[in-house]
């Protein structure tokens, strides 16, 4: 494995509610089960260090309960954490309502994740070797985006950096996104965030728009398409839309983070991006197979995956459930 992944993100509380269904306005619903589990960014980290990589973590964590429960998950993981906690707020929470569809719906609350300066990053050092991530919580953040903005233009050039635009890509400035698009080498990203990126359009016209008018730095895209796979295109020109794999999805959340971990994971240890986005299809398959955002698989659970599957490598069937790859 070459180099660590350095994660310039948030990482949250967890509050998992799994219903039947989400209630009516003005109703009540009583979960079959309830549990508190690191999440956020941690979701994508575990399945980094799961498939081998070394991972350190360089946001903030808070100094209350949230922040002792993160720093404990951490710790558990074989997560570094780079930065000494927030002196003045705890952690931010997440409540994360899984339906019997294996959909989510998340309300969250911001906490020491969406507060960052230069002198709390000042420990956040990069070797040559290291991969850096970022998601688009982080830059969402009034209080975070323009210093991390900021230190992302500042990385050495061949530092690698892979941006995940996530769901709250409307909520990111455009001269912001702008800027951290410009000096991103992998874009990793769904079909609605492709588009509010790039326009409307098919995922090959919106790959070579991303590329050519958005990401001129960019090795390479990868459009996320839930059930249906990934979409990967390469500066160079070449493309493949790379199938997933028929599984019976039961918990959505964490699939995308887990796509993303994988397919960086892969990278780093010299894989072939349109073999890694098949190597991060099958880790997502599996994770939505599984309660919890954090059930990444095993880099040995993802091989015998592959070898069991008897599907090709492109063009495969799609899960039998959603497993949308965009928590």
């Amino acid at each position: 494995m070459s180099g660590r992944l350095v994660h310039i993100g948030s990482a949250v509380v967890d509050y998992v509610y799994r219903i039947d269904a989400l209630p009516a306005p003005g109703t009540e619903k009583t979960a079959s089960s309830f549990a508190q589990v690191a999440g956020g960014g941690f979701n994508m980290m575990v399945t980094a260090t799961r498939t081998g990589m070394t991972v350190a973590f360089g946001g903030q964590l808070g100094s209350g309960p949230n922040g002792d429960f993160l720093r404990a998950a951490f710790a558990a993981a074989g997560i570094e954490t780079l930065t000494p906690p927030s002196p003045v707020m705890d952690s931010g929470n997440c409540v994360a309502m899984i339906s019997s569809d294996a959909e989510r719906t998340f309300v969250s609350w911001p906490g020491a994740e969406s507060v960052l300066s230069l002198d709390m990053m000042a420990p956040v050092a990069v070797a040559p070797d290291d991969w850096v991530f970022t998601s688009g919580y982080t830059l969402s953040y009034l209080g975070s985006r323009e210093v991390l903005t900021d230190w992302i233009e500042a990385l050495p050039a061949k530092i690698p950096f892979v941006f995940d635009p996530t769901p709250v890509i409307s909520d990111i400035p455009r001269p912001i996104l702008s800027r951290v698009l410009a000096r991103t080498t992998w874009l990793s990203c769904n079909a609605t965030e492709a588009a509010e990126i790039a326009g409307e359009g098919d995922v090959e016209a919106l790959a070579v728009r991303l590329l050519a008018e958005h990401c001129p730095q960019a090795t390479g895209v990868v459009i996320r398409s839930a059930a249906k796979g990934c979409h990967v295109r390469l500066a160079d020109g070449t493309a493949q839309t790379i199938g997933g794999f028929k599984v019976a999805a039961i918990d959505t959340n964490g699939a995308g983070d887990t796509h993303i971990g994988a397919f960086v994971s892969a990278l780093a240890r010299g894989v072939t991006p349109f073999e890694a986005a098949r190597y991060a299809n099958a880790a997502a398959a599996i994770s939505v197979t599984r309660h919890g955002g954090s059930s990444a698989p095993s880099d040995a659970e993802i091989q015998t995956f592959l070898c069991q599957a008897n599907g090709p490598s492109t063009g495969a069937p799609s899960q039998t459930k959603k497993a949308h790859q965009t928590a």
